[in-house]
């Protein structure tokens, strides 16, 4: 058997031009994304079906990567909030970094310009959660130093906004 028959050939999507429509319909989406077709056609003034291909056509493209919600820290019983800068030397240090994406604790991994290497946001029970996290992260060797900012109030947390200004 030719096994070239067997590769599955990857459909490839156009690049897709977002126009004003586009970014009200992500605003709207970035909002609720549990809102209708009907209801959000009524915000961007087309047709459930038209706003449906509409999403169809940003997922194929990869301009909404994943419908998700957002939990509230506090009440899941995590609501101690960090950022910890992280030095290291040695590239083998960052390969161990990116396996903290199993981490329960640890949100959010940023390879980063700066007087940091990474930047990391953890989100845990308390102060000794954090502290365990540390440690595991000294085990990764080559860490040089960190830093921890701790939270004490949120003002303003949210993802990319569509619309331009």
């Amino acid at each position: 058997m030719d096994k070239d028959t067997n590769i599955v050939q990857q459909k490839r999507v156009p690049d897709l031009i977002i126009d004003g429509t586009d970014r009200k319909l992500l605003s709207a989406l970035g909002e609720d994304s549990s809102q209708s077709y009907s209801d959000l056609g009524a915000i961007v003034h087309l047709s459930a079906p038209a706003v449906h291909e509409r999403v169809k056509k940003m997922k194929a493209a990869g301009v909404i990567t994943k419908t998700t919600i957002d939990l509230d820290g506090a009440k899941i019983g995590r609501p101690f909030l960090a950022f910890i800068h992280v030095n290291y030397t040695g590239a083998a240090a960052r390969e161990n970094f990116a396996k903290l994406h199993e981490d329960a604790d640890v949100e959010e991994i940023h390879s980063v310009a700066g007087d940091s290497c990474l930047l990391i946001k953890a989100r845990c029970t308390d102060a000794p959660a954090l502290d365990r996290l540390l440690v595991r992260m000294r085990e990764f060797g080559e860490v040089t130093n960190t830093r921890s900012h701790i939270v004490l109030t949120t003002l303003l947390e949210r993802g990319p906004q569509a619309e331009l200004d």
